[in-house]
């Protein structure tokens, strides 16, 4: 980027830049004596353009919408529109998070996502024994079309845009949505959303799994093959590094271990006939907006320019929108505290600034209070009008990309890129993906990398306001928690009670009979039998549990 004669003299000044310092540093010496970002790259006092040298401006970093995608998947970015300001929420019941839903996109929310309970995660209905104590605890429960009717009630499928958090049935929430478009007079072809849909994160970092890798596999590749034909909107996965950063990766960990996955789903597609030119334009994906503000921002570009390279170079894609990587961010649940829950505002507006440097194309803005609960309508409000200051006032988004050129920012962008090259290959050698799970490698990185920071914090080396320094004798907290009531079980397992005695039971027999079948038939695309169990009003538990019988369960391996 710069000619040699301007490097040497950059290189002179440097050396008096030295000199000055050796002068300076006895009277006024560093806070410390190595600086790192939250990851534990080292941070250098200064960067220059000799940090930089080798890099080709055109060939990685060139322009928005422009190969490879370092600047950006637009070329106009937020000047033509801002982020989808997605607010991910969902709690008790389906009328009560409808009510919070229409809340959300009354206040100038441009889309939602869903948060499902725990039971709804992993396949249980509200009376299953599994289910007990947690029905709407942290998400909504959802056994049945009828409580997602409920769900979306006055809320036009037509025009918003759905995200769903859920793995291992996502076939069957999808398939849920899909029925209540159509109650409502939406064809398929007009839903537009995303289902998160990634259960190999689960194994690795999560955990709300239900059938082991293979199946799995299946019912995902079933999704692509489905929705590239009847619901083209539809992005069929978001292939999710927040949990792997919530679980303790670093920012290399992070991407890393996120796009290996999608090169398993992209082999995986691949090898049930797909082409990764058609069904790459759906793929999406979920990072997580960590503390250390410049390595974050670094983080998505790098990403971005990753996996533009792997779709070019390993998959021989040509079409550009199957080269973006277009993904949603949240900012980091695990860095909010307890302690001085106000402080967390001021987290998430940083975190939310980064993801936005960084060029995302949807964000959830975590509350304040939600180290001690679910959050309150009020705390969420804030949570929203974080992003409305920061696109509509912040002048942050006139301009695309604006730290592009920073010598800081670049550099970053180069040593978390090439860190995580190296977990790929490393991948790559023991045989991909699915093989580094199962013998925990990947497990094993996220785990070291959590304890490593777990210490720094209780030593101090990384610092966290209002816990590890600058502590304060909190009085009585003066605001009011959300708590979700627990009539809320009771309630369900009453409505599922009904709902059973109303159906056509024969119609519900016959649709999970046929899902039976069609599962012992690998050449059988599964989506069209669930959606016609889902319209006789087959609950999730129903339609989980023939699953289960046909195809097993998932066994944990631990890994220490």
């Amino acid at each position: 980027m710069f000619d040699k004669t301007q490097l040497e003299e950059i290189e002179k000044l440097k050396h008096s830049y030295e000199k000055a310092l050796e002068k300076s540093l006895p009277k006024g010496p560093e806070r410390k004596s190595e600086f790192k970002t939250v990851s534990g790259i080292p941070v250098k006092r200064i960067y220059t353009p000799e940090d930089l040298t080798d890099m080709d401006y055109c060939h990685e970093i060139g322009f928005p919408g422009e190969y490879p995608y370092t600047r950006g998947v637009q070329p106009t970015m937020y000047r033509g529109r801002l982020w989808t300001m997605r607010m991910y929420a969902g709690f008790s019941t389906a009328e009560e998070s409808n009510k919070r839903y229409r809340y959300l996109l009354s206040q100038g929310g441009s889309g939602l996502s869903v948060a499902f309970d725990l039971p709804t995660q992993i396949g249980y209905d509200s009376d299953h024994p599994m289910a007990q104590g947690e029905c709407g605890k942290v998400g909504v429960a959802i056994d049945s079309l009828a409580d997602m009717e409920i769900l979306f009630d006055q809320i036009p499928l037509d025009k918003v845009s759905t995200s769903m958090t859920i793995n291992a049935p996502a076939s069957v929430l999808l398939a849920m949505y899909i029925c209540v478009g159509e109650k409502q007079g939406v064809s398929s072809d007009k839903l537009a959303g995303t289902i998160q849909n990634d259960i190999l994160k689960e194994y690795i970092a999560r955990g709300t799994y239900i059938f082991p890798p293979k199946p799995s596999m299946r019912l995902i590749t079933d999704i692509f093959e489905f929705c590239s034909k009847n619901v083209p909107k539809w992005n069929t996965i978001s292939i999710s590094g927040y949990h792997i950063r919530e679980a303790g990766s670093t920012a290399a960990q992070e991407i890393a271990f996120t796009l290996a996955d999608a090169i398993a789903y992209v082999e995986a597609a691949i090898k049930a006939g797909l082409d990764p030119d058609v069904f790459g334009k759906r793929l999406s994906f979920f990072f997580n907006a960590h503390n250390s503000f410049l390595e974050e921002v670094a983080k998505f570009r790098a990403a971005r320019r990753m996996w533009a390279i792997i779709m070019k170079n390993r998959f021989g894609v040509s079409d550009p929108k199957a080269l973006t990587l277009r993904f949603h961010t949240q900012t980091a649940g695990c860095t909010l505290t307890a302690q001085q829950p106000e402080n967390n505002i001021i987290r998430v507006a940083l975190q939310a600034l980064s993801s936005v440097l960084g060029g995302t194309q949807s964000l959830h803005t975590n509350s304040m209070d939600e180290a001690l609960a679910l959050p309150t309508e009020k705390s969420v409000g804030i949570a929203l009008k974080t992003q409305q200051i920061i696109g509509y006032e912040s002048g942050v988004t006139d301009t695309v990309d604006p730290l592009a050129g920073s010598y800081a920012i670049e550099s970053l962008t180069n040593e978390i890129q090439m860190k995580a090259e190296e977990y790929i290959s490393k991948i790559d050698e023991m045989g991909g993906m699915l093989t580094a799970i199962e013998k925990g490698y990947v497990q094993k990185q996220i785990q070291d990398a959590a304890y490593e920071y777990q210490k720094a914090v209780e030593s101090s080396e990384i610092t966290v306001v209002g816990v590890n320094k600058f502590q304060m004798k909190e009085e009585e907290r003066d605001f009011q928690l959300l708590r979700v009531d627990e009539k809320v079980g009771h309630n369900q397992i009453e409505k599922l009670k009904k709902l059973r005695s109303g159906r056509d039971n024969l119609a519900v027999r016959e649709a999970l009979e046929d899902i039976r079948q069609a599962s012992r038939d690998t050449s059988v695309n599964m989506m069209p039998h669930i959606i016609n169990a889902v319209r006789c009003y087959a609950t999730e538990g129903e339609i989980c549990g023939v699953l289960r019988e046909e195809f097993g369960e998932y066994t944990e391996n631990i890994v220490l």
